[in-house]
């Protein structure tokens, strides 16, 4: 995990640009209409919802665009068409496998917009399930290290049912654990007032496919460019992420 993690690092620094942040608010919206839609709009009994605005908050989401997307998500506000949670199947060059989740209004659009990303770097579009049998859901934590203690944190993962935690280098903390203890684990590290810089459901490579330098850069930026789409939530990948590739990523 810890390659991917330092990549999230980079493209969250990238993506600080106000120039995106348009676009943020605009995934982050759908993000809150699905979360109540499928939980409510209270984000206190609506563990996902509460997650999506604390989210919301820390990236300064106006207010009033989080409360217009609850409104919406209830169906309050009318406005807008419907939106739909895809996840779509695919493939890199080199046999990389990939999984993209969407957040749409427009399903052919963005069939469309993910075929025109994937054929135009050599990759294409798979069918159901001829990828996902290579990857695992995870729910996933990640947590700034600093002001933390590691062995109190370490305890309550456990208690709460983590699989594996783990501190990198610069102090950045992640857990994960079965999709199962994901609300056990978020209420206890909240009780506890333990920030959570990232939490949600992932998808992990059962078994993650090593290239060399250059190769591996040309998929990374294939997956940025994935992710630049509009309706495109988050890309997962088994393709291994080494230091050389990350260093040159960085220099971008």
């Amino acid at each position: 995990m810890s390659g991917h993690s330092k990549w999230s690092t980079i493209k969250r620094k990238k993506g600080a640009a106000d120039a995106k942040r348009g676009q943020l608010f605009t995934r982050l919206a759908r993000e809150i209409v699905i979360a109540v839609r499928e939980g409510g709009g209270d984000p206190e009994t609506n563990f996902r919802l509460r997650l999506t605005v604390d989210r919301a908050r820390g990236l300064n989401m106006p207010k009033e665009n989080i409360d217009r997307a609850i409104k919406r998500g209830t169906g309050e506000d009318k406005d807008g068409a419907q939106i739909e949670q895809i996840t779509y199947e695919g493939y890199a060059p080199h046999g990389i496998a990939l999984m993209i989740d969407c957040l749409t209004e427009n399903r052919n659009r963005t069939v469309s917009e993910l075929r025109h990303a994937l054929t135009h770097a050599g990759g294409s579009m798979g069918e159901v399930g001829s990828v996902s049998w290579q990857f695992d859901r995870i729910a996933y934590f990640g947590i700034e290290g600093k002001g933390v203690d590691f062995d109190k944190l370490f305890e309550l993962a456990l208690e709460g049912g983590a699989e594996d935690i783990d501190q990198d280098e610069e102090g950045y903390i992640e857990i994960t654990a079965p999709v199962d203890a994901f609300k056990t684990i978020s209420d206890l590290l909240k009780d506890a007032k333990i920030e959570i810089d990232e939490a949600e459901l992932r998808m992990v490579p059962k078994q993650e496919i090593g290239l060399d330098g250059e190769k591996t850069v040309k998929i990374m930026r294939l997956i940025e460019n994935i992710e630049d789409l509009d309706d495109v939530q988050n890309v997962y990948s088994n393709l291994e992420v080494s230091e050389e590739a990350l260093a040159a990523m960085e220099e971008e």
